[in-house]
């Protein structure tokens, strides 16, 4: 299964890659991701595309600290909504396990762990993927803006107690002790930050508990992630064809495979791309038709159809109207049902 991660993950991406003498499109480009995703911070993209960008970024820039630079230079701000919700929690605690609770709206291949103990509380980080862990440079931008997110609730003043990488050492130990400000022991059983147990009662300067609940009602609204291929085809082309952008091809980059990857996933599951984009395409055409001022020309375009006279075939095989009758409130009785949202 493909797991999906928001490209908020990237925004500090192409400032990092500059830093170590690396052209960040290129490099893209090379893990075989769109470049795009880039000026878009919600686009979902595949978790493995992810980690090879990381990786190979490392490899070619000789900076084995990739993942903390990258990291180092994160925040709540790239967790999304996320983020938002974590900030406004009572107690450093209470933000934790939001933060455990949520992150798979993010990131849905990571789930984290919290251990409270009567001296110490443990967070343990799992990411998903086909080996038995993760590459390095993943888990060190996860750990590490775990980490990050825990510091800015205190202060760049706190400390964990220790953090234990599953990992072996690298070269520089002196680097990763530097970053996280505290023992790093390599080779672990787990990837885990260790903090004091009084640290999870701190509170958190300026939070409010009723922007806390709204944020924790609306994320709980949206928080269901694709489980299927055809939930998470239909998620990227959903995506893509609001941007105007959406082809096959597209959704294959999103999703760090290859389009015959996609039509055999599909037809195992009892569906085609082109079904699903129809129904995407149904449940937007709505949308923009009934938007007032949209050229259908440029509804057309955005749609992926090669001209407005194709759409307005579509439409009538679709909807039994033309588009100027359902502008006009026409609403067939045998007209097809508009897609869902999955």
């Amino acid at each position: 299964m493909t797991d999906l991660i928001r490209s908020s993950s990237l925004s500090y991406y192409p400032e990092v890659a500059r830093s170590v003498g690396l052209d960040p499109r290129q490099m893209m480009r090379k893990a075989r991701l769109p470049p795009a995703c880039l000026d878009k911070p919600d686009t979902p993209i595949a978790v493995a595309g992810l980690r090879r960008l990381l990786e190979l970024s490392a490899e070619a820039s000789g900076a084995e600290d990739f993942g903390l630079r990258l990291a180092e230079r994160g925040g709540l701000t790239n967790f999304g909504t996320v983020g938002l919700i974590v900030r406004e929690q009572a107690t450093v605690g209470e933000a934790i396990d939001a933060f455990s609770r949520f992150i798979h709206v993010h990131h849905d291949g990571m789930r984290l762990d919290v251990a409270r103990g009567k001296q110490t509380a443990t967070i343990t980080m799992h990411l998903r993927g086909r080996k038995p862990s993760a590459p390095r440079q993943s888990i060190d931008v996860a750990l590490g803006s775990v980490h990050r997110i825990i510091q800015s609730l205190f202060g760049q003043d706190w400390r964990p107690r220790e953090v234990h990488l599953h990992h072996p050492p690298p070269h520089d130990r002196k680097r990763y002790r530097e970053f996280f400000g505290c023992r790093v022991i390599f080779n672990a059983r787990d990837d885990a930050i260790v903090l004091s147990a009084h640290d999870m009662e701190r509170r958190i300067p300026n939070a409010h508990p009723l922007i806390a609940s709204y944020l924790r009602k609306r994320i709980e609204a949206i928080e269901t992630r694709p489980a299927s291929w055809e939930q998470k085809v239909d998620e990227v082309v959903r995506f893509l064809l609001a941007s105007g952008d959406c082809t096959i091809e597209r959704v294959a980059e999103h999703l760090a495979c290859t389009r015959r990857t996609i039509h055999r996933r599909l037809a195992a599951s009892g569906t085609s791309f082109s079904a699903i984009l129809d129904a995407q395409r149904a449940d937007l055409v709505i949308q923009l038709i009934d938007a007032p001022g949209r050229r259908l020309a440029d509804i057309a375009m955005q749609l992926g159809f090669s001209a407005q006279s194709a759409m307005a075939r579509w439409f009538r095989s679709r909807f039994g109207c033309t588009i100027t009758e359902w502008r006009k409130g026409v609403r067939p009785e045998t007209a097809p049902p508009t897609a869902t949202a999955a």
